[in-house]
């Protein structure tokens, strides 16, 4: 795709301030449309002045998480979402109605135009001038929760440690170790629980007022539609949450019971279940972020060419990259798109652990799909709808096991791919909890801290179950404190499921047929989020079903490469 071209925004405009942006606003929304074309140049301006001022927010945001210790950071983060985005939400509300109800929007070329109109479409029918300030203060609460998880440190072994590198004591073959260091960041996370279910309480309330004053029963209905959902409904979570139930959890009972056993142990516990079962020393794939990098480019100049050249434009183009864990930086991982540049950036803890690899290539994944979309025009088709997103990225995981002796000896690439493949098994009931959970919450906006306690703690013996808690009641209550989706993206994450079904359907292609799974892969990401979800999955080769006869089917082919693994 050719470029277009637009010189309407300064290449080296400041968009941290409002004063800078507004003239721009300004000038778009006094165009006049006397033509299908006048809007096709409106959208391609707009689209690159949307692009300034996200790259923007994004810019302060990876500066905030990267240092959460940093005042002028974390204030002019702030200053962004205080001053800026609500003027954006407004000033866009104005953009979209402007298009969506211009007479010659029939005109469009649906192929080219019918996404965009249908979502924004349906941002005009929800927004809320009232809910600005509340979406702002939204904002500031995720900042305190990221803020607070940032300062937890572990005083064990000699050291202070972050929060990530305390899971490599969870590979300890010493029982004894394992116990002490769980406890130990456990008994962390409870000084701040009070705190945190203090936010989220706040959370819950302003988001179900929000919800209220768009004209939603509920935050649940009402964020389906903020998020697209066009394409399954809630029932259909239901019924995807029943099939993992009866297709996964007999596997995660076979291998809760398998290690239990290959352990010597009378019953699980929490600090049992990222040990090697079998005695092995705990796998470590690298000791320093450097030697991630470089194993990583290695492994994807093996996939595929393009792909090794992709990642090596992240590893030699500047700050792309903050892969260590430190103090004072956010929890988590992400992948973070810079707009204007079309460059990506990736953010993680690395701790010299298994789940590091498979970070590294789960968000080299979701640069990959900036990079092969950032020739769209409109920045909107520039970030794809989550459920696909992740499919880009949960493919990488599979994808790279047979390039893992990069990392690993052949003995350990077997075990490293087993321990994946258990992984999927049990993230998919994870997903399953946390969806679970926040439909209850939404549906129940008026509920205790007591009957969320005890929402939280029925749906995990659903979807769990398999471990003992005995004496860790507190801290069994709050281990979705330590899942910041909830907290920071509400409703985002049983895209993490439905993508998961992607990504293990192109794994079994991959298996057929290397060459053009990849090829596939690669051309359905260059799309974006130009159409809807199912054209997305039927371009990579896929089928968007996640009906409880795919997931049945997926589980049977997971459950014999365990074998494979054995």
């Amino acid at each position: 795709m050719t470029l277009a071209t637009t010189d309407f925004v300064p290449a080296d405009i400041d968009a941290t301030t409002w004063d800078n942006l507004k003239p721009y606003y300004d000038s778009l929304l006094s165009r006049t449309f006397k033509c299908q074309g006048c809007i096709a140049q409106f959208l391609t301006d707009c689209s690159e002045l949307d692009a300034s001022a996200d790259e923007a927010g994004s810019n302060l945001y990876i500066a905030m998480t990267c240092n959460t210790e940093d005042e002028d950071a974390k204030k002019a983060f702030l200053n962004f979402i205080e001053t800026v985005e609500p003027e954006l939400k407004k000033v866009r509300f104005e953009i979209k109605k402007k298009v969506v109800e211009c007479e010659h929007v029939a005109a469009l070329d649906q192929e080219r135009y019918g996404v965009l109109i249908r979502n924004w479409t349906a941002d005009v029918e929800l927004f809320r001038d009232e809910n600005v300030p509340l979406q702002t203060e939204d904002t500031k609460l995720g900042q305190q929760y990221a803020e607070i998880c940032g300062q937890m440190m572990v005083e064990f072994d000699g050291e202070e440690r972050t929060m990530p590198q305390m899971g490599r004591y969870q590979q300890d073959g010493d029982r004894d170790i394992r116990e002490s260091s769980w406890r130990a960041v456990a008994s962390r996370r409870l000084e701040n629980r009070d705190d945190i279910d203090g936010l989220f309480d706040e959370m819950v309330s302003i988001r179900n007022q929000v919800a209220k004053n768009a004209g939603y029963e509920n935050y649940r209905d009402y964020i389906f539609t903020v998020k697209h959902r066009f394409d399954y409904t809630p029932d259909d979570c239901m019924a995807f949450h029943d099939a993992i139930e009866q297709a996964c959890m007999p596997i995660v009972r076979r291998l809760a019971a398998e290690r239990k056993e290959a352990l010597g142990l009378d019953t699980l516990r929490p600090w049992d279940l990222a040990v090697d079962p079998h005695g092995h020393d705990p796998l470590r794939p690298f000791e320093t972020a450097d030697e991630l990098i470089e194993r990583s480019s290695k492994l994807f100049h093996r996939m595929d060419g393009e792909l090794g050249t992709m990642f090596d434009s992240m590893r030699d183009g500047g700050y792309s990259l903050d892969l260590a864990s430190r103090k004072g930086k956010a929890p988590g991982g992400y992948q973070a798109s810079r707009d204007r540049e079309r460059k990506p950036f990736i953010f993680m803890n690395a701790a010299g652990l298994p789940r590091d690899v498979d970070t590294m290539v789960h968000e080299a994944g979701h640069a990959f799909h900036a990079m092969l979309s950032k020739n769209d025009d409109f920045v909107w088709y520039r970030n794809p709808p989550l459920e696909f997103a992740e499919v880009a990225s949960m493919s990488m995981e599979s994808l790279a096991y047979p390039f893992l002796d990069e990392f690993y000896s052949e003995e350990e690439c077997k075990r490293a791919i087993r321990k994946h493949l258990e992984g999927v098994v049990s993230t998919l009931p994870w997903v399953a909890t946390i969806d679970a959970f926040q439909h209850w919450i939404y549906t129940n906006p008026e509920h205790t801290r007591e009957e969320r306690t005890q929402c939280w703690l029925d749906i995990t013996q659903r979807f769990g179950g398999i471990s003992d808690w005995s004496d860790l009641e507190h801290e069994q209550a709050s281990v979705w404190h330590r899942q910041l989706h909830p907290f920071e993206v509400p409703f985002y994450y049983v895209e993490y499921g439905i993508a998961q079904l992607g990504a293990l359907q192109l794994w079994l292609n991959y298996c057929n047929d290397e060459t053009s799974a990849i090829e596939a892969y690669k051309r359905a990401l260059t799309i974006g989020g130009s159409k809807p979800l199912p054209v997305l999955f039927e371009s990579a080769g896929l089928k968007f079903d996640f009906s409880a006869e795919m997931v049945g089917t997926l589980m049977d082919a997971v459950d014999k490469a365990l074998t494979q693994y054995a």
